[in-house]
């Protein structure tokens, strides 16, 4: 660092209401670690931020010195996004205060809030916002994305939930975004990303969650995929209001639940939720026994944070890990075949196929109606997620990944995939298809207003037009 950085470093430290961490610093190794281990990046500088205003510092010391600017919220993203070398990190993960306003069943809260910070404030009230599944994801980048959760079909996607965001440019303003204020930001921030600015608080419209929810699992062997995934889709494909599901391809957990035989075994699982009445979940699940009866089954009702957390050990922190996903119209025989086919290639037991059915509120929504990509019609997204502890394990798995998803592209609507499951954020071709020409030429053209020279493009990135 040179003797004009360290003087310029120095007067971003006095001004920081937070904590400005470099490699000099005991805390800089665990400040850059992130949910991915394969990542391993050593920024400049970590500012992490008290508020919007350190936020505006931090941002505006980057671009006059020219740093690569990465922004960190959870740091859950596969591909690593909250980290770069040699740049500065605006870090909001001392940002959580979340405020809980039952009356009105709103709830604000921090850029760096997590998925399990906000369960535990809300369920508190006997609320709940539509989030993801793991509960160390970050709310800020799942919900800019989209976020796809267990309340989706329900309540829609997080983004869809979405009443107003504080939001710091690159140019240091603060602004509130909302259908009333800077409503175009408003809606690109709805599935566009990290694009438009650092968003340091989100508002969102929270839902009645009772004390306990119902949860029913079934598992299958490999030998009876076909016949599973049939079973999942006939189930999924008119799910009942007040439930939630999702289809896996996996080993069975190392789970107490799990009867001993069959730990770690490959196969097939259907978790579906109820948050209605008991007898409308349990007669589902007796459709789903007497159609296929599974090799286990483990049906509990359960608090909603549980739930949330009911997949966390899947997707511990530190593991190595790669993914690639696409839009399906659904799981079509032709689709069942690729899957069955390919699943008994993986090589880690971790490595697993998370597949979301939506529907439902999902798809009440209208096309435009946000920026969220890809279509509101009922649909699968599917996912291909290597995650191994040994770096020739995942890398293996990495192969297996791609080779599904390049064999499912032809079953895939518009080519187009999640933004928020794309590990490779210069493909320009593939986030074009995420979000459709026309998406895409409306960001486009609201990423030239709020960051003109593309300096937050760590990310499924949108130029700005004419860039």
């Amino acid at each position: 660092m040179s003797t004009l950085m360290e003087q310029d470093v120095s007067g971003l430290r006095e001004r920081l209401s937070g904590q400005l961490i470099t490699a000099a610093d005991p805390e800089y190794d665990t400040a850059r670690e992130v949910w991915n281990g394969s990542v391993d990046r050593r920024p400049l500088l970590i500012a992490r931020c008290a508020g919007p205003g350190d936020v505006a510092l931090a941002l505006g010391f980057a671009r006059e010195t020219g740093l690569e600017i990465a922004v960190r919220g959870g740091g859950h993203n596969f591909g690593g996004a909250a980290v770069c070398d040699d740049g500065l990190v605006v870090d909001l993960t001392a940002m959580r205060g979340i405020s809980v306003d039952e009356q009105h069943r709103r709830v604000r809260c921090g850029g760096g809030t997590t998925m399990a910070d906000l369960d535990a404030a809300t369920c508190a009230q006997g609320l709940a916002v539509p989030a993801g599944t793991i509960s160390h994801t970050g709310i800020g980048g799942l919900a800019l994305g989209g976020g796809f959760g267990w309340l989706t079909h329900e309540h829609g996607l997080s983004c869809d939930n979405l009443i107003s965001a504080e939001v710091v440019t690159v140019g240091g303003d603060v602004l509130r975004a909302s259908r009333d204020e800077h409503a175009d930001l408003f809606w690109a921030l709805r599935g566009g990303g990290g694009n438009f600015g650092v968003v340091t608080e989100f508002e969102f419209r929270a839902h009645p969650m009772p004390p306990l929810v119902r949860m029913g699992l079934f598992f299958w062997g490999l030998d009876d995929g076909v016949a599973a995934l049939r079973v999942a889709r006939e189930v999924t494909e008119d799910l009942p209001a007040g439930m939630g599901a999702m289809i896996a391809g996996l080993n069975a957990p190392p789970a107490e639940f799990v009867p001993p035989q069959h730990r770690l075994v490959p196969g097939y699982a259907l978790i579906v939720a109820g948050f209605g009445p008991e007898r409308e979940h349990e007669a589902l699940l007796r459709a789903v026994r007497a159609e296929l009866p599974p090799l286990f089954e483990f049906v509990t009702p359960m608090p909603f944070p549980d739930l949330q957390r009911m997949l966390d050990d899947a997707a511990p922190w530190g593991i190595l890990a790669y993914e690639k996903a696409v839009y399906l119209e659904r799981l079509s025989d032709e689709v069942i075949e690729v899957i069955t086919g390919r699943m008994p290639e993986k090589r880690s037991a971790m490595s697993f196929l998370p597949i979301f059915p939506v529907g439902g509120a999902f798809r009440a929504v209208d096309e435009d109606a946000t920026a969220f990509g890809g279509s509101r019609r009922t649909g699968v997204i599917f996912n291909a997620a290597a995650l191994a502890p040994d770096p020739d394990l995942v890398a293996e798995d990495r192969t297996w990944s791609r080779t599904m998803c390049d064999a499912l592209a032809p079953h895939a609507i518009n080519q187009g995939t999640y933004v928020n499951f794309m590990n490779d954020y210069d493909d320009s071709d593939r986030v074009r298809n995420a979000f459709g020409p026309d998406k895409y030429r409306r960001l486009a053209g609201i990423k030239a207003e709020y960051d003109p020279e593309n300096l937050l493009h760590r990310n499924p990135n949108i130029k700005p037009a004419g860039f």
